[in-house]
């Protein structure tokens, strides 16, 4: 069992507060403590951060990126132990586990790089006794919160351009998942980063939330989450404008049309919809299948639907983890039972079980869905893909896009002037064509409407921890 202890200022701290639980949802097991901290450490954090900014940010981009590496490589060294320690706390299965690994670190290497490209420009100027410089520097300190379903990728995705670019920072992972992120920063203690550039409170989310947003020290805000949440720590962000980025819930589309490969948009949804149990914010949630080929997609469909098993995600074999927590599955069987009440048919699936504190629910295809429906107007956010048939483009656009959320959405088509039509047609933030799986290291994602402000990832990704100053000289 993991004891696990907050990171503070170059120490690790904690012992004397009251302790979290930390359970496999696999097995409702303990696997580890955490410390119960609130307003007083994150904002001890917070300062630590602060003291380390000035000199962390006179560093060169280079010597960053030296620090970044070594933490790259230690995450890779290790990442057969930290995969198994993400598997026991999410419960998604071990391969998934060590892919998340592999993608995580993937951050860190593109922005150790990135970081030695924070070009400025200079601007001719508007008279001759003038000279404009554009130059780059770092937000200050970065604060963020980051969800249980992808307890690696979410950290390093924000903290690698934030260290890049010269920020400090004070991470906040989510209570059901914190030891994976306790490992990176014990790799990144390791690594040998100065005291205070990185920090990790663990806790009352509330409290600290409510710490970051109002902290004057705090430069920045990144958090991964709830719609809902994000709004509230939009509003408390709102009392001092704190530049925040938000990466929110989805309800994406995905859109099987008539000239697709079947066996590629099978691959593509299987992909999609039910890695991590579906338990993703860029996962499948409405799938519209043209009326000609819907036949044979969902023979195709089902087929390999029927080779996933479900199981603990330390298990042989595994491709289908628990549901992170009861109220997930309470959620997603009320979504299957309320479409069944409706007409839905279950073609394969709509069954969970119960096996003590761990939930699992079948691989579930669905047809004969109806717009009213809570699969086709709430993110499900488990293994449940809704079958609607459309006849024309023209019409699944329309669906596609009645939705207040615009974080991904996926079509399949073998036509590249429909795929292009499609394609910019869709309002979504993140566009998978001919794939179910698009998200790297290198591309900005981030969604539209309700879906969130802001991008990480890409070029893009650095821009959110710079601030850019415009200088005028007279000569």
């Amino acid at each position: 069992m993991i004891k696990g202890r907050m990171y503070v200022n170059g120490e690790w701290t904690g012992d004397s507060l009251d302790t979290i639980d930390v359970l496999n949802p696999a097995t409702g097991e303990q696997v580890g403590t955490i410390p119960n901290g609130g307003k007083e450490e994150a904002r001890a954090a917070i300062e630590a951060a602060h003291q380390a900014f000035p000199e962390w940010a006179a560093l060169t981009a280079l010597e960053r990126a030296n620090y970044l590496m070594k933490w790259h490589d230690l995450i890779l060294e290790n990442k057969d132990e930290i995969a198994e320690i993400l598997t026991k706390e999410m419960g998604k299965p071990l391969a998934e586990a060590k892919g998340e690994i592999v993608y995580s670190a993937s951050f860190i290497s593109w922005f150790a790089e990135e970081g030695k490209r924070v070009y400025g420009r200079t601007v001719p100027a508007s008279s001759p006794n003038k000279r404009i410089h554009v130059q780059k520097q770092p937000v200050g300190v970065v604060a963020s919160i980051t969800p249980w379903n992808f307890p690696a990728g979410m950290i390093t995705r924000k903290m690698a351009p934030a260290l890049a670019a010269g920020c400090t920072f004070v991470a906040k992972p989510a209570e059901l998942t914190p030891l994976t992120a306790i490992k990176l920063v014990e790799l990144c203690e390791e690594a040998g980063f100065p005291k205070g550039v990185v920090n990790l409170v663990m806790g009352d989310a509330k409290a600290i939330g409510e710490e970051m947003t109002s902290n004057e020290n705090v430069r920045k805000l990144t958090f991964t989450g709830s719609t809902a949440v994000g709004k509230l720590l939009m509003k408390q962000s709102a009392e001092r404008m704190l530049n925040v980025s938000l990466e929110l819930g989805g309800h994406a589309p995905m859109i099987i049309c008539d000239d697709a490969d079947l066996d590629k948009a099978v691959d593509g949804v299987i992909a999609s919809k039910f890695r991590n149990a579906g338990q993703t914010c860029v996962c499948g949630n409405r799938i519209f299948v043209q009326e000609a080929i819907v036949d044979a997609f969902l023979a195709k469909l089902k087929e390999k639907t029927q080779t996933l098993k479900v199981g603990n995600g330390l298990e042989e074999g595994v491709h289908i983890g628990p549901l992170i927590e009861k109220k997930g599955y309470d959620k997603v069987k009320k979504h299957v039972e309320d479409a069944v009440e409706k007409g839905a048919k279950v073609i394969i699936g709509g069954e969970g079980a119960e096996e003590g504190n761990a939930y699992f629910y079948q691989p579930t295809i669905l047809t004969n869905i109806s717009d009213d429906m809570l699969v086709m107007n709430e993110e499900t956010f488990g293994p449940v893909a809704p079958i609607q048939t459309f006849k024309t483009d023209e019409e699944v656009i329309a669906k596609a896009n009645n939705t207040r959320y615009g974080l991904a959405a996926y079509f399949f088509t073998e036509n590249y002037s429909r795929g292009m039509k499609l394609s910019e047609k869709l309002e979504y933030g993140i566009v998978g064509w001919n794939d179910g799986v698009p998200a790297v290291a290198q591309a900005p994602f981030g969604g539209m409407k309700e879906s969130g402000l802001g991008r990480e990832g890409g070029q893009e990704g650095m821009e959110a921890f710079l601030e850019t100053k415009f200088l005028s000289i007279g000569l």
